[in-house]
């Protein structure tokens, strides 16, 4: 039988469609959004980067002590606001929001900049730096995720997540290596200058970008009373899905033990277990991130996946054996291969988690949804690094290492034995 012209056309659509760069060929707004945002990220790399390095060069002294203090002023007001701001971005444009917060993160690492050229930088004006930045983050990250939302529709939703992820992970790759070449043969101030430009480049990409009106279903607010009820509404809205309820409160928990392995764990037992050089702990550094794009590069190549609750929390359940192995090797390319690996797991749950958030949550109550999930990853983390020293200090660094990977395990079990999140297909 031969096919119609209709069938013809709607093949010919699928096929041009598919694939990690279908996104890109096929929506203005997705290339408007992913390319204002990659400059933006890889302005940030250098940023925090430049940071603690202009915090060694004017602090006077107890340098650590400072910079552990302007780092906390950074993370305090993302979460404290994150359960307000997710209003905010359900409530007003979202392309705006995201404009205004970056050109205010703009002009103020331009102002940065200036200072340090000028001689008038001290850790005083780095304290109120991150302390306005964090509360700039915690009222853009629940826009961007909303606007990511409305953009990565469901004909591209894998691939433009995957791309997202892969831009993500390689600023996080160059940024770094770059921001310490400029600091070292130039000086902060033209990092600082760098990350403005790069902010710069982000508001112009945001003006090439339309998003729909979302539609309401609720009236406007009046009261006290209906505030606060709207303040919930992205409470309500995870609940009516378990699988996202039930896994923000596992990632919780899970988030505690990743994070202290990777942020501390993995550092000693690379620079003190096996007294391996800084050049080993780069390259361990870099294979995590390429470990990473090459899983979201693999994902994105198919618009759809069963048993996805499987990938996900199997992606965790091989980062928690693989960090578990992490500590029984003792050559920099085997650390190379076995942080690769756990990273690629780490990003199989994150590009499954993301794509069933925007799949499952309503457009209206998106942003604060979005800030909920914020706050679960974050809330704990403050805890989880302090826990994490402690039991280094109190059963030695491999032990630690043996007892989060098994935590990690553990939770993952617990959470894949639920037959509302098993099930999510």
């Amino acid at each position: 039988m031969e096919p119609t012209v209709a069938a013809s056309e709607e093949y010919r659509r699928a096929v041009q469609h598919t694939g990690l760069l279908a996104p890109i060929r096929s929506s203005r707004n997705f290339t408007a959004l992913w390319l204002g945002q990659t400059l933006s990220q890889f302005g940030d790399s250098v940023l925090w980067v430049t940071l603690p390095l202009a915090v060694f060069h004017t602090a006077n002294s107890n340098a650590t002590l400072q910079l552990g203090i302007i780092m906390g002023l950074f993370m305090l007001p993302q979460v404290v606001l994150l359960l307000f701001t997710g209003l905010l971005a359900d409530r007003i444009s979202r392309i705006r929001t995201m404009m205004t917060t970056d050109i205010i993160r703009c002009l103020l690492v331009a102002t940065l900049a200036v200072l340090y050229m000028s001689g008038l930088m001290d850790t005083r004006v780095l304290a109120f730096f991150v302390l306005a930045y964090g509360v700039m983050e915690a009222v853009f990250n629940p826009a961007y995720s909303g606007a990511r939302q409305q953009v990565f529709t469901p004909d591209i939703r894998n691939a433009a997540i995957s791309l997202t992820q892969i831009s993500m992970q390689t600023a996080r790759l160059v940024g770094p290596a770059l921001g310490g070449l400029i600091v070292g043969f130039i000086s902060p101030a033209a990092g600082f200058g760098l990350d403005a430009l790069m902010l710069l480049a982000s508001v112009i990409s945001l003006t090439f970008l339309r998003l729909p009106p979302i539609r309401r279903k609720s009236t406007s607010s009046h009261g006290v009373k209906d505030a606060v009820a709207d303040l919930f509404g992205g409470y309500r809205e995870l609940r009516k899905h378990p699988w996202l309820f039930i896994t923000i409160l596992a990632f919780a928990f899970l988030s505690i033990a990743s994070a202290g392995l990777t942020s501390i764990l993995v550092p000693w037992v690379v620079k003190v277990h096996l007294q391996l050089s800084d050049i080993s702990y780069g390259l361990v550094s870099s294979a995590a991130g390429v470990g990473a794009v090459l899983a979201a590069a693999v994902y994105g190549r198919k618009k759809s996946w069963r048993h996805r609750a499987y990938i996900a929390y199997g992606g965790l359940a091989i980062e928690a054996v693989t960090l578990f192995f992490l500590s029984l090797v003792d050559t920099t390319p085997m650390l190379m291969v076995l942080m690769a690996i756990a990273n690629a797991g780490s990003m199989l749950f994150g590009v499954v988690w993301e794509g069933s958030m925007q799949e499952l949550v309503d457009p209206e109550a998106y942003g604060r949804a979005a800030s909920l999930d914020y706050f679960g990853s974050w809330v704990l983390l403050p805890v989880g690094n302090v826990l994490t020293g402690w039991l280094a200090a109190k059963v030695g660094g491999i032990h630690a290492v043996w007892a989060e990977s098994a935590f990690m395990l553990l939770i993952v079990l617990i959470t894949m034995s639920v037959p509302a999140v098993r099930k999510f297909d």
